[in-house]
């Protein structure tokens, strides 16, 4: 390096990131983690009691004792950790186990586990997101999807949100390979794709339907009678089953060219032990009579705040950041935790309180949290 280069360079990414914060904050966008200690919907954050409206744990099962029992007994027999990625030693009889189970359960010939949600829908994109390839986005999708659209070297295009006639006027009019990809429950709105609708398009123009069900405890259906239907599946192990991981559901074909191909399968460590038992476990809870009246409960808390909601996502807009974060700052007073969520995460102008029901919740606490809400002018 010749004298003096680069001597102004020792401290230029800090002040880009000091500089970067200073935006963030006067946004109204500055955020931080917060530890959420206790299980479940009960815990405490700092000094206080809370109860949480914030979690993902839609049926409880984290909790359950199987589930526990399970991942305990796991690491009992097998350790900690898979000790290396699934291509080299990290298998275990778990992981064929639970994608045997997770196969049948969506009535697919195979399933694969992915360390998460994210890495299922960024390794399933870059797969078959060829060049040759177009893949139409509803544009509410999860940042999981659009990283993995913009990963994958396919040409993305954009439909409007459950626009059907949007998305048929793309597809009549893109010719070559193309792909179709949506939640089945959006992450920040908690409504639902029109499945059967999108099989149906899928089916007459030959699309690969791939549809991410991270959130679909309560549904929607799967478009079954959708006759020349391609499809792939996918979906977390941390939501409905309360453990972590994600999985994709499809035919052999597709999944053993994931197997060969997906770099967020091949290149990670495999999922722990602990991870697949406990996901095994609540698996069978959730297909048993048990589990039935798990989602049955659930569906009586959704409609004491919004009937007929479909999904156990309910969001509160508010529009501007710093209402959330106001309304967000009195609930918690009141010993109820929602965070605000504003952008990037929903479009600007829609910053909301996301409210997220789960069965561990008790009637009781979910008419707290209503009466909270009417009070801040959010019911």
């Amino acid at each position: 390096m010749k004298e003096g280069a680069g001597m102004d360079s020792p401290r230029r990414f800090s002040h880009w990131a000091q500089g970067e914060l200073e935006e963030i904050r006067a946004a109204d966008r500055w955020r931080a983690t917060v530890a959420f200690d206790g299980e479940s919907v009960a815990g405490r954050v700092g000094a206080r009691d809370m109860i949480s409206f914030a979690s993902n744990d839609y049926l409880g099962l984290s909790s359950h004792t199987r589930v526990r029992a399970a991942a305990i007994e796991a690491v009992e027999r097998l350790g900690g950790g898979s000790s290396a990625s699934r291509l080299i030693t990290g298998t275990r009889s778990l992981h064929h186990e639970l994608e045997a189970a997770l196969a049948q359960w969506k009535g697919t010939p195979r399933a694969l586990l992915f360390s998460t949600g994210y890495a299922a829908n960024l390794g399933v994109l870059q797969v078959f997101g060829a060049a040759d390839v177009t893949i139409f986005s509803d544009e509410l999708n999860h940042a999981s999807i659009i990283d993995g659209c913009r990963l994958s070297r396919a040409r993305a295009r954009v439909f409007r949100h459950n626009d059907m006639a949007h998305l048929r006027q793309l597809l009549e009019t893109t010719p070559g390979r193309r792909i179709v990809v949506t939640e089945a429950v959006f992450s920040m709105d908690g409504d639902a794709a029109p499945l059967q609708a999108l099989g149906e398009l899928c089916a007459l123009h030959g699309a690969l339907l791939i549809v991410d069900e991270a959130h679909s405890v309560l549904g929607p259906e799967w478009p079954l009678n959708c006759t020349d239907l391609e499809y792939l599946r996918l979906g977390t192990l941390s939501k409905t089953l309360g453990s972590l991981g994600g999985w994709v559901a499809g035919s052999a074909d597709m999944i053993d060219l994931l197997v060969n191909r997906a770099r967020t399968f091949i290149f990670t460590t495999a999922p722990t032990p602990a991870n697949t038992a406990a996901a095994l476990a609540a698996l069978s809870v959730y297909r048993s009579e048990e589990g039935a009246a798990l989602r049955a409960r659930l569906r009586s808390l959704i409609d004491l705040l919004r009937p007929g909601h479909p999904s156990a996502i309910l969001p509160y807009i508010l529009g501007e950041n710093a209402r959330a974060i106001d309304a967000a700052r009195q609930l918690f007073g009141l010993g109820v935790y929602v965070p605000a969520i504003r952008p990037p995460t929903v479009p600007v102008g829609t910053a909301r309180l996301r409210v997220a029901l789960s069965a561990a919740h008790t009637q009781e606490m979910v008419l707290r949290l209503r009466d909270a809400l009417t009070q801040l002018g959010a019911g």
